[in-house]
């Protein structure tokens, strides 16, 4: 007889992750893993890769790798392909690739703008779109976004700001066209201050500075935002689509 902790499994599922390279990516990949699912991953840096398939397959999962950018319709296509081809069926995508930027709005160039909404916000749209033509009824495409698409955090992120608040909008409509008409749930992530390649880039202490905005007292641990995240992926959340939930510490409240 199963259990309700048997809801947070994956057994015998396929999980697709991007921008696996590094970061919460690399502990999105190792979790559900961990929780029984196979995973394909993918990301711009192929040789970073390696590394995070050998965490896979040390938890006893297939895994498959593959170079692509969010950015291109056709890499997108290609990964889900293999991924199918390879693994069997596509049942969880994790929308995790994504680029920030911190220039001043009058001193932002167009080029630098455009590809942040490229690969954060086109490209999980374009991810989601591949994923849902295949998908079969009680899949989940969980969008990683972030509580700078609902707050300011003092610096000047307007490219990285505009795409996670439509990540918000994205993740809501998805669920509206494909919870009821394909079993397909769509949720969104959205994580405060958790450490990654874009925290390492922000000046020194301004971290620390900020943690009087955390009721926690402190920046997230990546298995807290891991665990979160099994929760949308798996059964556990089956009555559950459209929603964006904050992994924060509270930060959404002050």
């Amino acid at each position: 007889m199963s259990s309700l902790l048997d809801r947070f499994r994956l057994d015998g599922k396929v999980a697709l992750v991007t921008g696996a390279t590094s970061g919460l990516g690399v502990a999105f990949a190792k979790g559900l893993a961990e929780a029984g699912a196979d995973v394909a991953i993918c990301g711009r840096r192929v040789e970073r890769l390696e590394g995070t398939k050998q965490l896979v397959e040390a938890a006893g999962r297939r895994c498959v790798a593959v170079g692509a950018d969010v950015a291109s319709v056709e890499d997108c296509n290609r990964f889900v392909q293999t991924a199918l081809d390879e693994l069997g069926s596509i049942d969880v995508l994790v929308n995790n690739a994504g680029v920030g930027t911190a220039y001043p709005a009058t001193r932002e160039k167009p080029e630098d703008f455009r590809r942040v909404i490229d690969i954060n916000l086109s490209g999980s749209y374009w991810m989601a779109q591949a994923c849902g033509r295949v998908m079969q009824p009680g899949s989940s495409i969980v969008n990683i976004g972030s509580v700078l698409g609902s707050t300011t955090a003092g610096l000047p992120q307007a490219a990285y700001a505009s795409s996670k608040a439509a990540i918000i909008g994205l993740t809501r409509d998805l669920a509206q066209q494909w919870t009821g008409r394909k079993g397909i749930r769509v949720n969104a992530l959205a994580p405060g201050f958790f450490a990654s390649e874009m925290t390492d880039t922000y000046p020194e202490g301004y971290l620390e500075q900020m943690m009087w905005r955390v009721p926690s007292g402190r920046p997230g641990d990546a298995e807290e935002l891991t665990a979160a995240l099994l929760f949308l992926a798996s059964d556990a959340s089956s009555y559950v689509t459209g929603v964006t939930l904050p992994v924060d510490g509270g930060l959404l409240t002050t």
